[in-house]
C-alpha cells in the first residue's frame, strides 16, 4: 500500500494504485486537516487524483512524476490558497 498516515500527515510513498483511492478518501474524510505528503509519489490513479481533487487538501512535496507536477499541484495549490509556481516544484 502506497497511502501511510504518520501523525496528521498522509504520505503516498509510491504510484499511487486504484486501490489506494478508497484508503486516502477515507483518511481525508475522517480528518479534513490532514495534508498529503506527494514526495516520492509517482505516477497517481485518476481515482487517487479525483480524491485529491474532490478533498483539496493542503498538499507538500513534489511527485516524481511529471503530468502530477505540472498539471495536478498547481490546481491544489490555487485551491488551498497557496500559489505554487514552477521554480518552487523543481
Amino acid at each position: 500500500m502506497s497511502v501511510v498516515l504518520l501523525d496528521k500527515v498522509i504520505r503516498i510513498t509510491e504510484d499511487g494504485r486504484i486501490e489506494d483511492a478508497e484508503t486516502l478518501a477515507a483518511l481525508l474524510q475522517a480528518d479534513p486537516g490532514r495534508s498529503v505528503d506527494l514526495a516520492g509519489a509517482g505516477a497517481l490513479h485518476t481515482a487517487v487524483v479525483q480524491v485529491l481533487l474532490a478533498f483539496r487538501p493542503h498538499v507538500q512535496g513534489c511527485a516524481d512524476d511529471d503530468f502530477v507536477n505540472t498539471w495536478l499541484l498547481p490546481v491544489l495549490a490555487q485551491a488551498a490558497g497557496n500559489p505554487l509556481t514552477r521554480r518552487e516544484r523543481s
